[in-house]
């Protein structure tokens, strides 16, 4: 069984804004998200600066009591609320049991941050256990299916940056196989000191601007946010009179496990990934790449090996951009934000800009796209490559 699956709903949150409208705007437009830390004191590090959404603060909720629920949570609710409002499925999902499937990094760590610091100041004994209700990575996934009342199940994936694409090809596949006819796929994660300061040990932050594929890239910027899909088998979306706004046609996933942190220079098990995915979804012609693009040295150079290897002669002509360049590397949301905004890029035939493009390198000998262009996007690749040598790649095109 090998049944056609397609997209009725999407939401997303970034340092653009909360919303896919505010989103779309900002990202065609170039417009730079990436501002001066203001959540924690980030003067002591090698970077001040990150994608955060700014004020953004809590959520509303019918059924959940907002109490010591971490920011995750509200981030979490109140995107999957515009997909699933846009989707139709918010009654249809209390009856029918549907798979929700995401992908997450950090889960409430700003609720373990607390714990944390209180630990410190009062002594653990001390410490008020009920910080921590809200802590660990599958609780935001309870919340969320308590807030609508889900009837399904849930999976969550925590393989650092390639989380949000590894959900949302699992419930690509679920659904194929006859397992449901609904998913609510994505991924999430916040602003966090915690993870702010382990990439500063890394040296992995860019102290001046992030710079994917660019000849002086020195490091990425962090970011935050959620993007959530809701996918349907299409003739379950068709029978019930849903708008079809897209559809997830291919999936593939390989791992390295060549470093902890550091990306294998020459690509095999990413370009593993995106010809998996390629296969997947029928062999079809590829219109555009929303890369990982980090901005880091060796991530941009093995994503340009990868995407040569498996694409061959036409990958120097295909439309490249780094969407991170402008909101931030999301972590365990990346791979589902970009998804959402490669699935707008269809939508509106435009190729979203690389940020701060400006020298380019010779090893990164890839179609880089400094500002947006118009083009008849049909297909796009999205590349999700994480610590570990998670990777993963997703095929979305336009639903004909």
């Amino acid at each position: 069984m090998n049944r056609r699956v397609v997209i009725t709903g999407i939401g997303i949150s970034t340092a653009h804004g909360t919303g896919k409208d505010i989103n779309w705007e900002r990202t065609q437009a170039g417009v730079s998200g990436i501002k001066n830390i203001t959540s924690f004191d980030a003067s002591g590090y090698m970077a001040g600066q990150g994608g955060e959404i700014k004020g953004f603060k809590k959520t509303f909720f019918n059924n959940l009591r907002d109490k010591r629920l971490d920011r995750a949570t509200h981030l979490l609710v109140h995107t999957a609320r515009e997909a699933l409002l846009e989707s139709g499925i918010v009654d249809i999902i209390k009856d029918k049991p549907a798979l929700l499937s995401l992908g997450t990094t950090l889960g409430g760590m700003l609720s373990g941050e607390l714990f944390h610091r209180e630990t410190i100041a009062k002594g653990l004994n001390r410490a008020r256990l009920s910080l921590l209700n809200d802590y660990l990575a599958y609780n935001q996934a309870v919340n969320l299916m308590r807030e609508f009342n889900f009837a399904g199940d849930f999976m969550i994936f925590s393989n650092a940056c390639a989380s949000g694409s590894n959900a949302i090809g699992h419930a690509l596949n679920s659904i194929r196989s006859g397992c449901c006819d609904i998913a609510v796929c994505g991924g999430y994660d916040t602003m966090c000191e915690f993870t702010f300061a382990g990439f500063n040990s890394l040296m992995a932050l860019s102290p001046s601007l992030c710079r994917p594929f660019d000849r002086n890239r020195d490091g990425l910027a962090l970011g935050e946010g959620a993007g959530i899909l809701v996918l349907e088998e299409a003739g379950h979306a068709i029978g019930r009179g849903a708008k079809i706004l897209g559809e997830a046609a291919g999936y593939g996933e390989a791992s390295d496990a060549y470093h902890m942190t550091a990306p294998e220079p020459s690509g095999r098990s990413a370009a593993l990934a995106i010809t998996r995915a390629w296969n997947d979804a029928g062999k079809p012609v590829i219109d555009y790449i929303n890369a990982h693009g980090t901005g880091t040295k060796y991530n941009d150079t093995m994503e340009t090996n990868a995407i040569v290897s498996a694409l061959g002669e036409r990958a120097g002509d295909i439309p490249v951009s780094s969407t991170k360049s402008m909101v931030g590397h999301i972590l365990g949301g990346a791979g589902a934000v970009e998804a959402v905004i490669s699935l707008l890029a269809i939508r509106h035939k435009t190729v979203p800009p690389t940020l701060n493009y400006e020298n380019p390198d010779p090893g990164c000998g890839l179609n880089i796209v400094k500002q947006a262009v118009g083009h008849n996007i049909k297909t796009v690749l999205s590349n999700s490559f994480g610590f570990g040598g998670s990777n993963a790649a997703v095929i979305l095109k336009e639903y004909v």
